[in-house]
This record gives C-alpha cells, sequence and structure tokens, in this order.
C-alpha cells in the first residue's frame, strides 16, 4: 500500500493527491494516463513491476493525480480551460508536487526522474522542458505529445507554453536550454493496436533540433496501446536512466 498525502491545490483550484511507494533510491515521478489518480499505477499493476528496483532501493516511486489529463478526456469546461488546467498542471508539479517530493527525501535538492504513459508521457516530457533544473530525465511511453485532437482546436498561448512539441522551437538560448541539453528523454512505443509511433518519432525531431540528447526504442506489433506494454517497458527504460 503507498503512502498517501493530500492538499488543496491554489494552482489548481481542486483537491489533489501525492502517493509514494519504497524508502530510498532515485526518486521518479510516475504520471498516471489521462483520467487517473494518483494510486492508478498500482491498480493497473505498474507498481508491481517494478517492484524489484523498489525492493533493491533503486528507485522511490511517486505518482500524483492527472488533474488536466481527467479534464481531457471527460472535456470538462471549455477547451481554453482545459489548456488553462495544463498550463497549471505544470506549475502544480514544479511548485507543489516536487518540494513535497524533496521533503520527503529529507530535504535534498534532488533530480527527479519523470516517466509516463499515453498523457502521462506528454507530462513526463513537458514538465521536463519546462523545468529541467527540477529533473533529470524523462521518460515517455506511448506518448501522445499533441494534443489539439483531444482539446478539439488547434491550441492557444497557454497550450503552446505547456507543449514542447510546439514551444521548443522558439526556446530561447540561454541556461534552461543549455541545462536541458545536458538531460536525456526516452522514447518508446509499440507497433501494435492504438498505438501511434509518429508522435514519439515528432516529439524526438523536436529534442533533436534543439540538440536535447534522446532516444526513440521502437517495440513490435504485440505491443499495444495498453498497461500490459507498460509493464514490459518501463523497468527496463528505468534501470538504463537510473
Amino acid at each position: 500500500m503507498p503512502t498517501v498525502s493530500s492538499w488543496y491545490s491554489p494552482r489548481l483550484e481542486t483537491e489533489v493527491s501525492l502517493a509514494r511507494w519504497g524508502h530510498w533510491g532515485q526518486p521518479v515521478l510516475l504520471f498516471p494516463t489521462a483520467g487517473g489518480d494518483a494510486e492508478e499505477i498500482e491498480r493497473m499493476h505498474l507498481v508491481g513491476a517494478l517492484s524489484p528496483l523498489l525492493d533493491a532501493g533503486r528507485i522511490k516511486l511517486y505518482s500524483c493525480d492527472s488533474v488536466a489529463g481527467r479534464a481531457l478526456a471527460r472535456k470538462d469546461g471549455s477547451p481554453e480551460h482545459r489548456c488553462w488546467l495544463l498550463k497549471q498542471f505544470g506549475e502544480y508539479v514544479a511548485h507543489e508536487a516536487v518540494p513535497a517530493i524533496r521533503a520527503d527525501c529529507g530535504g535534498e535538492a534532488l533530480e527527479i526522474v519523470t516517466a509516463g504513459a499515453s498523457i502521462g508521457a506528454f507530462n513526463a516530457v513537458s514538465v521536463l522542458c519546462r523545468y529541467p533544473h527540477l529533473f533529470r530525465g524523462a521518460i515517455g511511453l506511448s506518448g501522445t505529445y499533441e494534443l489539439a485532437r483531444l482539446l478539439g482546436f488547434g491550441g492557444n498561448e497557454d497550450y503552446h507554453l505547456t507543449a514542447p512539441i510546439r514551444f521548443l522551437a522558439g526556446m530561447p538560448e540561454g541556461q534552461a536550454l543549455d541545462t536541458l541539453r545536458r538531460r536525456f528523454v526516452l522514447l518508446a512505443h509499440g507497433r501494435g493496436r492504438w498505438e501511434e509511433p509518429s508522435q514519439s518519432w515528432n516529439m524526438a525531431n523536436a529534442l533533436g533540433s534543439r540538440g536535447i540528447p534522446n532516444r526513440v526504442e521502437e517495440w513490435g506489433e504485440e505491443h499495444d496501446h495498453d498497461w500490459a506494454t507498460w509493464r514490459e517497458m518501463l523497468p527496463r527504460q528505468l534501470d538504463e536512466l537510473l
């Protein structure tokens, strides 16, 4: 069973939860899929798949509610409101979830690894690119990195500021981009049902065009856009990044 903390987020204007598994090791923030809560990854047996890394003390695993993803899945509010939530979700991660993780790790200014599947992959890559000083790398599994179709329109300024596939091209030279060039992004996808390999390749091209180290790992046609695939992928990807 995880240890769960909850509080009211002024940035998201709702109650949020942060769950933790393990007691020591590299902190990993694993985002849920679109409508998932902080404990989704346990119900879908992803925590169990990571148990060798947890039991060996190599990772300390965290997950938070997918507030913006839930709004996308349910089509809550206007498209503009959903874009605002995407932007605010990153602010919540940087200014609320990360400090909570660091406090739980003894107050150390540790760099966190982010990971996620589908919309979770979008969040994992987005927060790394927006706040590279807080994170050391990202893993995106079967990622959906362009959300215009889910939003129902082409996006606005809030979305542009949130989606790395949009904002990286115009990211100015400077400290943030220099830091990002010292990070690593691992993108994996299958070629089975419901997968969109072009999403990962387009994201990789956006990263590579700015000199940000990354690699796409393509799995076979037997690997669908589904939890069975991600349970197999993620332990291998994390083992590489640790």
